[in-house]
């Protein structure tokens, strides 16, 4: 096993000789990337955007309603394809694209939920993984693709009590804060909104037992299973998976390669790390961090990770702001959900998830 040492690169941590507190500079601090909304409907929480080929998924909830969508990423506010749903209960969530328009996602519409692919056309829609998704044996969350579709991951818990939890959370409306934090899933004092939440840092303890993060080739059907380990991400090239491992209540993110070996952790802080998306040349990797915040579940932004030199960069600082969900639109450009205020994002939240993008160059 490998592990890393990191340099961390952060406007929030330039204090003045005049003792201004890092908060503060990052309260009233400019956007480190200029960023602006890009789907952004009232009434509507849209989450999770995932980006391959020409194609651009994303999550949605209208009132009870939840939607997967897909749309082209040079034009995401217009020609929506929104998938059908086939049964009367059937609620759509996890929105994957891949390269060739198809969509995956996981649905309830079997009893248990479980993770399918739409081909992009037609009718036909494919299991991604074995049956004991059918079955119950596992309840799919947090699910991901390489960009051709191959290779799939997804976590599921073997706690009775937090699975059957899962399954009620999956079909029954959640709070609006909860849609776009779906890291939470596996956190016993996060899994359910309420007024206060205690930091995510190291040494305190997690009641829910560590879930397993499985890995799915189509080409073999063969299903593998990783220990201690969520929200998966899977490179470009299907060779690597990148995820989400806790130990006492620091979570950081490590990578191995999708045959087992060369498993490395990636980042260490005492915080949490979440959410880790590929760049489409697989040298880079985003994810979500309360680093930055000492912790605070609903402060969290947006860093990227050179993953040949470890080198770590703050994108996002708005003051209060709730960041998740990153992805790639292209190699310069990041989108990702917020709560952010659509008048003074930098500065102001509302009760609802858009998507934004900004631009790294």
């Amino acid at each position: 096993m490998k592990v890393r040492h990191l340099v961390i690169v952060s406007a929030a941590l330039l204090v003045s000789a005049q003792g201004v507190s890092a908060k503060n500079i990052t309260s009233v601090a400019q956007a480190i990337y200029p960023l602006t909304p890009l789907v952004a409907e009232k009434g509507v929480e849209s989450v999770y955007p995932s980006v391959a080929g020409e194609f651009m998924v994303f999550a949605q909830r209208k009132g009870g309603d939840y939607s997967v969508l897909r749309v082209s990423k040079n034009s995401p506010t217009s020609g929506a394809y929104k998938l059908k749903a086939l049964t009367m209960i059937d609620d759509m969530r996890y929105g994957v694209a891949v390269a060739d328009g198809s969509i995956g996602y996981v649905s309830n519409r079997m009893g248990p939920i479980s993770a399918w692919m739409w081909q992009g056309r037609g009718d036909g829609h494919v299991s991604i993984s074995n049956m004991a998704t059918y079955r119950g044996g596992l309840a799919p969350y947090h699910l991901n693709a390489s960009s051709d579709g191959q290779v799939w991951c997804f976590d599921s818990t073997f706690q009775k009590l937090r699975y059957n939890q899962m399954l009620n959370e999956f079909a029954s409306p959640s709070h609006w804060e909860l849609i776009g934090q779906q890291w939470r899933t596996y956190n016993s004092d996060n899994f359910r909104q309420k007024v206060a939440y205690m930091a995510t840092k190291a040494g305190q303890d997690n009641k829910f037992e560590a879930p397993s993060l499985f890995t799915f080739s189509r080409k073999n059907s063969q299903l593998v299973m990783i220990p201690n380990a969520y929200n998966g991400a899977i490179s470009p090239d299907g060779g690597k998976v990148a995820f989400v491992r806790e130990t006492r209540g620091n979570y950081d993110i490590w990578m191995q390669n999708i045959d087992g070996g060369d498993l490395t952790q990636l980042t260490s802080s005492p915080y949490g790390d979440f959410e880790p998306s590929w760049s489409p040349d697989g040298k880079r990797l985003l994810f979500v961090s309360n680093r930055d915040s000492a912790g605070d579940v609903r402060n969290t932004s947006i860093y990227m990770l050179n993953i040949a030199n470890n080198k770590i960069q703050r994108l996002t600082n708005a003051s209060s702001a709730t960041d998740g969900g990153p992805a790639w639109l292209n190699n310069n450009t990041v989108v990702f959900h917020s709560n952010r205020d659509l008048q003074s994002p930098q500065s102001g939240t509302a009760s609802s998830w858009n998507i934004w993008q900004l631009k790294l160059n």
